[in-house]
């Protein structure tokens, strides 16, 4: 059954002469301007209990009513899927995504993924767009992601992305002995010819900015902290590349696997079947959207990250 809501709001006498829509956006913050706009263009969302047009002008003092059901926003199936859920609430949950998880069913991947496993975890997540999914990690890549348990959080949390307030940093193992970090500043768009790629474009892409730290430097790799301050798809994996500093397993944008010299046959062996881009969302920070109160949470590097890592500091040593 779907979830009711019944919200009123009075539009105050300064607001005379503006816009219906731009009023609701105001006086009903929780929700997203589009899912208002549907509802004012549906009569879910009425003006003294009369439908109006989005474009009307207001004279101060009527009353919004807000009559609308949450409908369930996807025909997707809940399916028993573990889920290392490192904080709940009645408004969030925070997830650390394990390697090879899809985040969002597609075209090749309607099952088996996040959003199938946090229906079953929670049904009432089908009436939140995606489930509540607000921002993704790639399949192959691990750590935190949070998630909008309700219509009012997925919304104060889109927000906060948006406003880049939310603090998401990474570690990664990059190929290449870097010597200082630094902060890649190049737009993200489709590559001009392999379209299922990202690139640093020339024109039309969308401001990137990604910051980086060097944690450890071995002979030929660098552990690599990174901290966002974007969101582009497979942004960490492209400005690494553009830089020259792919990251180590990244099929898709490190190009010819490449043997250092030097390199031990174990070390070769583990590089060649490392399966994954080395990329793990370490650390998130954001406001809770409901207290109002500043949150963050740290998740263990992965055990192959931590493997690979253990080895390269191995192989440093013995050549010492």
């Amino acid at each position: 059954m779907a979830d009711l809501i019944d919200e009123r709001a009075q539009v105050p006498d300064e607001r005379r002469g503006a816009r219906f829509d731009q009023v609701a956006a105001e006086l009903f913050p929780d929700y997203s301007r589009s899912r208002l706009q549907d509802w004012i263009k549906s009569g879910a969302l009425t003006v003294d209990n009369v439908q109006r047009k989005p474009k009307e002008k207001l004279l101060g003092g009527e009353m919004l009513i807000l009559q609308a059901e949450l409908e369930v926003q996807g025909d997707w199936e809940a399916e028993d899927i573990p889920l290392d859920i490192r904080y709940e609430d009645d408004d969030i949950l925070v997830i650390n995504k394990p390697s090879g998880l899809v985040v969002h069913p597609a075209a090749g991947n309607m099952t088996g993924t996040l959003l199938n496993g946090l229906l079953h975890h929670n049904p009432e997540l089908a009436q939140v767009p995606r489930a509540g999914i607000v921002h993704r990690l790639d399949k192959d890549t691990t750590g935190l992601m949070v998630v909008a348990k309700t219509l009012q959080a997925q919304t104060d949390l889109v927000a906060q992305l948006q406003e880049r307030s939310v603090s998401r940093e990474y570690e990664a193992i990059a190929q290449g002995a870097m010597t200082g970090g630094g902060c890649v500043d190049a737009p993200i768009g489709r590559h001009s010819r392999q379209r299922q790629k990202m690139a640093v474009v020339d024109f039309g892409g969308k401001e990137a900015i990604t910051h980086y730290r060097l944690l450890q430097r071995f002979g030929h790799y660098t552990h690599i902290r990174l901290k966002l301050e974007t969101g582009r798809t497979h942004q960490i994996r492209v400005h690494m590349a553009h830089i020259g500093y792919p990251l180590v397993g990244d099929a898709t944008y490190a190009g010819r696997f490449k043997i250092p010299k030097g390199c031990s046959k174990e070390m070769i062996e583990h590089l060649r079947g490392f399966p994954r881009q080395a990329l793990h969302a370490a650390a998130l920070g954001l406001i809770h959207p409901v207290s109002g109160e500043y949150m963050e949470w740290e998740a263990e590097r992965p055990a192959d990250f931590e493997a690979l890592l253990e080895l390269l500091a191995r192989e440093d040593n013995e050549k010492g």
